[in-house]
C-alpha cells in the first residue's frame, strides 16, 4: 500500500468513526423521519370504510391488502361477512384490533404527523414517549462501524483509481467529470460490505420493539435471506453520485484554495511541504460543509427512498414492494416536493456537520499520518547509510 493510500485510508477511518459517534443522535432523527409516511394512517381509514359491492360476486381483498403497509399488519383480527341476494354480493370486513395495537397505530399517526412538523417536534416526541435519551443512541457501535468501514474502503478505492488514472494520463490535475467517475465507481466498491451493516444499523433505528443488532440481523437472514441485506441497493444507481458529488466538490474548491494560498504567499521556502498541500482545520471544516449541502439536495428523494425499503416496505412481498420512481412520484403526488423533502432537516444538519468534521480529522490525521511515514523512511534511510560505508 502505498503511503498516500495509507495516510488516506487511516485518516478517513478514524474520521468517519468519530463525526459518526459524535452526530448519531441526528442520524437516528434523520432516518425515523424518512421511513414515517403518510400511509400509516391507511389501516384506521380501511377499518370504518372497507366495504364494497362486486356485481360478478368477487370480492376486493386484493386492493385492501395493498393500502396497507405490511409492517402494520401485525395482531389485527379480521372479520368477513358476506351478505347476498341475487342481484349481488357484498363483502363487508370489519378490522378489529386489540387495545394495544390501537395504542401502537395512534402512536404511529403521532410520529406520522411530528415527522411533518420538523426535527424538533419528532424529537421531542420521541424524548417524551420512549423515555429520555437512550432511544438516540441506539446502534451508535453499529453506526460507528459502518461509516468507518465505508469511509476507509471508499477513499481506499478512490485514491487507488486517483493514483491508476495519474499513471496513466500523466496528468496529476484530475477534472470534476473525471473525479466525478472516480468517485462513482468508488462507491460501488464498498457496497457490498458496507450496505449489510447499513441495513441492520436502519432497523436497529427503526424497529419499535427495542430488538438487538443480532436479532434483527437473524431475523432479516431468516426471513429474506443474504439478499435481504441489499434492499434498496437499487437506489444507489443515484446514490452512487452523493459521495462523488461531495468529495468532487470538495477536492475542486480544495484545490483553489490551496493555489489561492500558495499564489499570496509567493510559494515561500519557509512554508513546510505539509501545510502547502493540505487545509487548517477551519478551512476543511467550512468546504465540508459546502460539498456535502450540495451533494445533498441533489440525490436526497432517492435516499429517502432508500430508507423506506429498508424499513416501512422492510417485510413486503416482491410484489406489493413500489419501485423507487413510483414511490417519489407517490411522495410527489400526496406531499409535494416537501414530501421529497421529509426528514432534511436533520439529514443536513447531521450530514453537513458530519462532512465538516469528517473531512476535519481527515485533513489533520492525514498530515501526521504522512509525517509519520516520512519519518520511518528518513529513519531507514540513516540507519542504513553506514552500513554502505
Amino acid at each position: 500500500m502505498s503511503e498516500s493510500v495509507a495516510s488516506e485510508v487511516v485518516s478517513a477511518m478514524v474520521g468517519g468513526m468519530f463525526s459518526a459517534s459524535a452526530l448519531y443522535p441526528l442520524e437516528v432523527l434523520k432516518t425515523r423521519m424518512q421511513a414515517e409516511t403518510k400511509a400509516t394512517t391507511k389501516s384506521n381509514n380501511n377499518t370504518n370504510n372497507n366495504s364494497s359491492t362486486n356485481n360478478n360476486g368477487n370480492d376486493d381483498d386484493d386492493d385492501k391488502e395493498e393500502e396497507v403497509l405490511p409492517n402494520e399488519q401485525e395482531g389485527a383480527t379480521t372479520i368477513i361477512t358476506t351478505t347476498a341476494n341475487s342481484n349481488s354480493t357484498t363483502n363487508s370486513t370489519t378490522t378489529n384490533f386489540s387495545p394495544a395495537e390501537e395504542r401502537r397505530l395512534a402512536l404511529q399517526r403521532e410520529y406520522a404527523t411530528a415527522a411533518e412538523e420538523g426535527m424538533t417536534s419528532y424529537a421531542s416526541l420521541m424524548y417524551e414517549r420512549e423515555g429520555g435519551v437512550a432511544p438516540f443512541y441506539g446502534g451508535v457501535v453499529t453506526s460507528a462501524v459502518q461509516s468507518a468501514t465505508e469511509k476507509a474502503l471508499y477513499f481506499f478505492a478512490y485514491t487507488f483509481f486517483k493514483n491508476g488514472y495519474t499513471d496513466l494520463t500523466g496528468n496529476s490535475n484530475i477534472g470534476a467529470l473525471s473525479n466525478l467517475v472516480l468517485g462513482c465507481f468508488a462507491e460501488w466498491t464498498h457496497l457490498p460490505v458496507t450496505l449489510p451493516i447499513d441495513c441492520v444499523t436502519t432497523a436497529i433505528q427503526t424497529d419499535d420493539r427495542n430488538r438487538g443488532a443480532f436479532v434483527l440481523l437473524g431475523n432479516i437472514l431468516s426471513e429474506k435471506g443474504i439478499g435481504g441485506f441489499y434492499k434498496g441497493i437499487e437506489a444507489y444507481t443515484v446514490l452512487c453520485l452523493k459521495p462523488a458529488i461531495q468529495y468532487t466538490v470538495y477536492e475542486q474548491v480544495k484545490r483553489i484554495v490551496l493555489v489561492a494560498r500558495g499564489d499570496g504567499r509567493g510559494r515561500s521556502s519557509s512554508m513546510s511541504s505539509s501545510s502547502s498541500d493540505s487545509l487548517t482545520a477551519a478551512e476543511a471544516f467550512f468546504l465540508g460543509m459546502i460539498a456535502r449541502v450540495v451533494a445533498t439536495m441533489l440525490t436526497y428523494p432517492y435516499l429517502r427512498a432508500k430508507v423506506m425499503l429498508q424499513s416501512t416496505y422492510g417485510n413486503a412481498k416482491a410484489h406489493e414492494k413500489p419501485t423507487i420512481p413510483q414511490m417519489i412520484a407517490e411522495q410527489l403526488s400526496t406531499g409535494g416536493v416537501w414530501g421529497l423533502y421529509q426528514g432534511i432537516g436533520p439529514e443536513l444538519t447531521r450530514g453537513v456537520f458530519s462532512a465538516a468534521l469528517m473531512m476535519m480529522v481527515k485533513e489533520r490525521i492525514g498530515v501526521m499520518v504522512k509525517a509519520m511515514i516520512d519519518g520511518n523512511n528518513n529513519g531507514g534511510r540513516i540507519q542504513a547509510h553506514p552500513q554502505k560505508r
